[in-house]
């Protein structure tokens, strides 16, 4: 069931922004923590850009820790020949662009979603007895869910590059849907080289390119044949539920190739922009061991900053071990669950990676928010929904209050602005474990309408 006046609230998400770019004069996001980190500050990347007109290494003191490339198409937007003290203008007008590219790709992303599910559904039989209760278009809901979330609108305006990392994890999800392994790789490679952690997601992306979108498990396949007399079971059906389980290797083969293809022409890319002023060891270091070692503990909305400003540099690098690895230990569990799921797979993965990175922001969130959009039917009926969206609005109202508090005011320590981002944490926790719960429940409801 589409939703109705869905353009018009697209252009209202879409307006609201412009307004806020042009007239909104300086709202001062540029510098709040919960928009801005030391890995998509824009006010770094034109620090890095004059450093690399000066002939010198962006990478140069501990400013700029992004991808050169970002330099060559942002770069000289920031300068203040384009535009003075107003320059930024143009990037988030570049951002707002971007944002909407990305909620199409989550809309063309529900859209394929649930067409595979349709057919999973008619495949069993039960396309009268789950649709009945629910069957709305996630896909619209998913795409206004990110385009109206706060924290997308913020980070749009604040002037940092989350957007874009964001929509080259979109590009990549739609890609896996579509089975375009080019489309893939290019998303893969780039949302990798912008921001480590998009890494993990290779799992969910060679179980899309494989097997294709979501569907129910093999088992409920198994036993619909296995309860299905051979005169009441056609012969479309048969074909129907072999195909779900099929791994389509060719696919995944060439999603290897461009990914070498790709990754070789980003590399290429990046030593041009940085010959003579550096170099790619020196990107690595700046960029990937910035990531790892969080040498900047500048306050954030995680809880990573205040944990290594308390902890003795004795342990400093166990810790670091400790908390890098936490992130890779969910990836096999995890994978081999809800390989049925690969694109719940991916949302799972990126709600994990927004809570566990260590320079994590609002943009973070709407990406994951926005792809938890796209499951309105798997999980509607999912428990803690009113104290997820109460939590989630009391935290947003309470993390600027508690950090004047500490900062500007005075009248606090690190201990209030820390509390808020422990809150989140917890709320993060909440939202993955009931969202795996809720669709475990699912498929256990559709084993049993197979078997009743």
């Amino acid at each position: 069931m589409a939703i109705r006046y869905y353009w018009p609230m697209v252009a209202a998400a879409v307006g609201f922004r412009l307004v806020l770019v042009l007239f909104g004069g300086d709202l001062h996001l540029a510098s709040r923590p919960e928009v801005s980190t030391p890995l998509t500050s824009l006010r770094r990347l034109a620090e890095g850009y004059w450093l690399n007109q000066a002939s010198m290494s962006p990478y140069s003191g501990s400013m700029y820790h992004g991808s050169p490339l970002l330099l060559s198409v942002l770069g000289p937007l920031t300068s203040k020949g384009s535009g003075g003290k107003h320059a930024h203008v143009y990037c988030s007008l570049i951002l707002v662009a971007v944002d909407f590219l990305a909620a199409m790709l989550i809309r063309a992303t529900g859209r394929r979603l649930q067409m595979s599910r349709n057919r999973s559904l008619k495949s069993l039989d039960l396309t009268k007895a789950v649709n009945s209760s629910a069957n709305v278009s996630a896909g619209d809901i998913a795409s206004l869910i990110y385009l109206w979330n706060p924290w997308a609108i913020v980070t749009c305006v604040g002037s940092c590059t989350s957007p874009i990392e964001n929509l080259m994890v979109v590009i990549m999800i739609y890609g896996a849907c579509s089975r375009l392994a080019p489309l893939t790789a290019f998303g893969y490679v780039m949302a990798t080289h912008l921001s480590l952690y998009p890494a993990i997601l290779i799992v969910p992306v060679i179980l899309l390119l494989g097997y294709g979108p979501d569907a129910p498990p093999a088992k409920v396949f198994l036993l619909k044949s296995s309860s299905a007399s051979k005169s009441d079971m056609s012969e479309y059906e048969k074909q129907t539920s072999l195909k779900v389980r099929r791994f389509s290797r060719i696919t995944v083969l060439n999603f290897i190739f461009w990914l070498f293809i790709w990754s070789c022409y980003v590399l290429l890319l990046s030593s041009i922009i940085l010959k003579k002023v550096g170099g790619l060891n020196e990107m690595f270091e700046k960029t990937y061991g910035f990531i790892l070692t969080v040498k900047d503990l500048s306050p954030n909305i995680g809880v990573l900053w205040y944990f290594f400003a308390e902890v003795f540099d004795f342990f400093r690098s166990f810790f670091l071990i400790v908390f890098n690895m936490n992130i890779i230990f969910v990836v096999l569990p995890l994978a081999i669950r809800l390989k049925h799921r690969p694109c719940f797979l991916a949302f799972v993965y990126t709600a994990i990676v927004a809570m566990l990175k260590s320079y994590p922001s609002a943009g973070d969130s709407a990406l994951y928010l926005g792809l938890l959009g796209l499951f309105a039917n798997e999980l509607a009926e999912m428990q803690f929904t009113f104290f997820l969206f109460f939590g989630y609005i009391g935290v947003s109202l309470l993390s600027p209050v508690m950090h004047n508090l500490w900062i500007w005011r005075g009248t606090g320590n690190a201990n209030f602005y820390f509390a808020t981002g422990l809150a989140y944490t917890c709320l993060q926790t909440v939202l993955v474990v009931e969202s795996v719960g809720s669709m475990i429940k699912h498929d256990r409801k559709l084993r049993l309408l197979v078997t009743s």
